[in-house]
């Protein structure tokens, strides 16, 4: 799975078994899924919309697409071990009131792969958690009238996950991540917490279990590597890409083995950087290629 913004909206693009109750909706192997932004006073034909937007940018009409009034600048990344969850949050449009066009747009993608009924679980899974986090904010509604959600799985992934409710392996990462990231998303949509670009969470064992806002500016280990690094991608859009060239396998302090890069610099070497974001979807092989010529 790779992801990036282009035109005010979020590709995840990869092979995927996905669910989506959203745009183009349903069960299907799709390799794009989107949630794009549009105007307040959208009123065109949102399949239309879609097909054109996919068009333009050389995608397949094999997608599953999602839009909100809510600027990607204020997207929430939030990844917990083989989950990453993406989350755009706006409740200016409450169920018992739809004057507004704000929404609530999650998506939800898994390393591993799950079955088509755990991939259905996961939206009630989202739905539940959504709900528990307006709670606990004080709102009196579990969502709005627009919410969409989507999951999607990597097909062929590591594992096998049958179902996806809040006691299964799945179903507690995507709940934790979603009673975090409905917060910090809805605080960044209403600026009481304010970015200039998406904000990146993982969910971290060091000192205890807890999420950590990444932000490059306030590292306190620059340079890890070496001066003049750019670390635009210190969470790599590849891991973990078992390129045995760039990491290894190790054992994990909790159990299991977890992919180790610490010593890996090529998304760092600033060329290498620049060209992985005019070229998001490039492979390692290309991005070797060119830092060997430099």
């Amino acid at each position: 799975m790779k992801y990036f913004i282009r035109d005010n909206t979020l590709f995840i693009r990869g092979q995927f078994r996905a669910v989506s109750t959203g745009i183009h909706g349903g069960v299907a192997d799709v390799t794009t899924i989107l949630n794009s932004t549009v105007p307040r006073d959208f009123n065109d034909d949102p399949s239309r919309y879609i097909d054109l937007l996919v068009a333009r940018h050389g995608f397949s009409r094999e997608c599953f697409a999602l839009l909100t009034a809510v600027d990607m600048h204020h997207l929430c990344v939030l990844q917990y071990d083989f989950i990453t969850v993406f989350i755009t949050a706006g409740v200016t449009n409450p169920t018992a009131s739809p004057t507004s066009p704000h929404t609530i747009n999650i998506i939800v993608h898994s390393r591993e792969e799950m079955s088509d009924a755990a991939l259905l679980e996961t939206i009630i899974t989202v739905t539940g958690a959504k709900a528990q986090a307006l709670h606990g904010l004080g709102y009196d509604f579990p969502g709005t009238t627009t919410d969409a959600v989507a999951v999607a799985c990597e097909r062929g992934g590591a594992g096998r996950h049958t179902y996806a409710g809040t006691l299964t392996e799945a179903g507690r990462r995507v709940h934790a991540a979603i009673l975090h990231g409905v917060p910090e998303a809805l605080a960044r949509q209403q600026e009481r917490v304010r970015r200039s670009e998406p904000s990146f969470f993982i969910y971290s064992r060091y000192g205890g279990d807890h999420w950590v806002e990444w932000q490059k500016e306030e590292c306190p280990y620059y340079p890890c590597h070496f001066p003049g690094q750019r670390c635009d991608y210190c969470y790599c859009p590849y891991y973990p890409c078992a390129d045995e060239e760039l990491g290894e396998w190790v054992e994990s302090s909790s159990g299991g083995r977890v992919w180790g890069c610490a010593g890996c610099i090529l998304l760092h070497i600033p060329e290498v950087a620049d060209y992985v974001k005019r070229n998001p979807e490039a492979t390692l092989a290309e991005l070797r290629r060119l830092r060997d010529t430099l």
